[in-house]
């Protein structure tokens, strides 16, 4: 039940965001072995001007994203492939045949099964009903 927000400048059209949600939500099924049907993808535009690298704002295309998953579930190599795989799709997208800002950033951050979940229910609650 991976939650991701990808937090971006320069503003994009509603088709790059639908398209960015689309790809990010194909590589955390194919990569990381989660559920499509609770992969949830935030995304959160923000003007240059309020984006700064070095104390100056960005001149070129920039990123963000954060994913969360459940502590454990993932070996430190499907990790490093997620972040390979989904800062070269964020590229892609946003850059083009340019180059996004070097200190464009994927974060995998990993959660105690006791401390998130869906539906009103633990991801802990969920893994005690499966084995009772």
């Amino acid at each position: 039940m991976p939650t991701l927000v990808l937090k971006l400048t320069p503003l994009q059209n509603p088709e790059r965001y639908e398209a960015l949600a689309s790809a990010l939500t194909d590589l955390t099924v194919q990569l990381l072995g989660k559920r499509r049907e609770v992969t949830a993808v935030v995304i959160d535009d923000l003007p240059a001007a309020r984006w700064h690298i070095g104390g100056a704002p960005v001149a070129q295309p920039t990123a963000l994203l954060e994913i969360s998953i459940t502590q454990g579930t993932n070996t430190e190599e499907e990790k490093a492939a997620f972040i390979a795989a989904a800062f070269a799709e964020l590229q892609r997208q946003l850059a083009g045949d340019g180059a996004l800002a070097a200190a464009s950033y994927v974060v995998v951050r990993e959660l105690p099964a006791s401390d998130w979940g869906y539906g009103g229910r633990t991801q802990q609650a969920r893994r005690l009903a499966l084995t009772a």
